[in-house]
């Protein structure tokens, strides 16, 4: 090949080479999507501050809660609590859908740089073999056919070094734009992970609304029955009155067991606080919320709904109990995930392992080691069994500090419950510690009718 035909095709090949040397690549980078990323920006710092206002006025609705729930009692106060849990609700519904929409935003443009970058890469990657095949070409090419091309030898071994040189850049870009792409990957699953988290309580949020129409409609007929009158409404209050009796008798409803009396539900919920030190009123109230969720999202099968992970935990514990898998009901699988909770408590089979009794990594039972069994004289335990159920919720609550019996303390225990302690002080799930409160706060008047304080 004569000189002028190499230094040829060495500038074409320097031609592409510059176009995605890595300067140059950040800049045509920068240059086609820096409007594009402004925007995003822009966009997700409007959803932040609209977050923001959600959250603060939940928080001033938490208030006005607080401190009506102190007054006396009076139709004035009522109504005032049930607007406030309605406003409450319906803010906390609307910060979790804006929650949701900024980290599938955050996502969309980290896929969309990853995409970018892979079409550097490639770039790069085929530019990298067209220097290294003319590289070869050069280190194959004899001197004896250097000299015969008229081509000096210190012309050839420059042309050597301008491919080395661009070569080397090449890979310093090419790592970069690696490091790139592995780093934003780690932040798309990032921001995946905590969308699962948000998404995964839209079920909560179906249940969520519910109880807003519950509310609304309790306040419209107490408005209604006193036409907004003070002493119609105590007569109301008086008229409704529960005696002891039929506190007891009124079922408790559970998710995957028969509904239970109230006064026997209050008897293990008394059980577990003795043995545990938790207020009754609140495990009542986990129980009652988490009953709830799971009436709402329905039942299905372990074999569609389970994750395989808990499958052959789920099956050591329906063998040890004598119980067939194929019968038994677990938490149905939503689009957002799996199911497979079991029992009243709603534990999925690797939390009731840890309880249980059931040891990894073959999930053979042992009873030295079933702490639910243990307080409740039941061995070997089972979810599916009130009693047991109970039991578990109150052990997993009191590790996670419900037996401090303070507001805070059954707060965050309950948070814990709901989405792992981890997620605790997100304040846009906070209307799950917020429900089990008012729920705990209606069992308790009811346990003081009940024990005549």
């Amino acid at each position: 090949m004569g000189s002028a035909i190499m230094r040829a095709v060495i500038c074409v090949v320097l031609i592409e080479s510059f176009s995605i040397v890595p300067g140059l690549a950040r800049a045509q980078t920068t240059t086609s999507s820096g409007s594009g990323s402004s925007s995003v920006s822009s966009y997700q710092a409007q959803l932040q501050a609209q977050l923001n206002q959600l959250e603060a006025q939940i928080q001033a609705q938490q208030q006005i809660l607080n401190q009506t729930q102190i007054q006396g009692v009076s139709l004035q106060r009522d109504i005032a609590i049930l607007n406030a849990q309605i406003t409450q609700a319906q803010l906390s519904i609307k910060a979790r859908n804006i929650a949701i929409e900024e980290l599938t935003g955050g996502i969309q443009s980290k896929n969309q740089t990853i995409g970018n970058l892979n079409v550097q890469l490639q770039s790069e990657l085929a530019s990298l073999g067209a220097i290294m095949r003319e590289k070869d070409q050069l280190d194959t090419t004899s001197f004896m056919i250097t000299v015969l091309s008229s081509q000096n030898l210190s012309t050839f071994y420059s042309d050597l070094e301008t491919f080395d040189s661009i070569n080397a850049a090449l890979q310093q870009s090419f790592n970069q734009i690696q490091g790139t792409k592995q780093t934003t990957q780690q932040q798309e699953t990032v921001l995946q992970q905590q969308k699962d988290t948000e998404t995964q309580l839209l079920r909560v949020q179906q249940l969520q609304e519910a109880q807003i129409q519950q509310e609304q409609n309790q306040k419209n007929q107490i408005l209604t029955e006193t036409k907004g009158q003070e002493k119609a409404y105590e007569a109301l209050i008086a008229k409704n009155q529960q005696s002891a009796a039929q506190i007891r008798s009124a079922l408790f409803e559970l998710t995957g067991s028969a509904a239970i009396p109230f006064g026997q539900a209050l008897q293990y919920a008394t059980l577990a606080a003795q043995k545990t030190g938790i207020r009754p009123a609140f495990l009542l109230g986990i129980i009652a919320e988490e009953s709830g969720l799971g009436a709402n999202v329905g039942t299905g099968t372990y074999t569609v709904d389970m994750s395989p992970a808990n499958v052959p935990i789920f099956l050591a514990i329906t063998a040890n109990l004598g119980l067939s898998p194929q019968t038994l009901p677990v938490s149905k699988r939503q689009w957002y995930g799996w199911g497979g909770a079991m029992g009243p408590a709603q534990f999925i089979p690797s939390t009731w392992a840890l309880y249980g009794g059931y040891v990894s990594p073959t999930w053979q039972y042992n009873s030295s080691q079933d702490r639910v069994g243990g307080v409740s004289g039941d061995i070997p335990s089972s979810p599916w069994n009130p009693k047991d159920a109970f039991i578990a919720a109150a052990l997993y609550l009191t590790d996670d500090g419900a037996s401090a019996q303070t507001p805070s303390a059954e707060f965050e225990a309950a948070m814990c419950y709901l989405a792992g302690c981890g997620n605790a002080g997100n304040r846009s799930l906070a209307f799950y510690g917020n429900s089990v409160a008012q729920l705990a706060s209606k069992y308790q008047q009811e346990i003081n009718v009940i024990n005549g304080s």
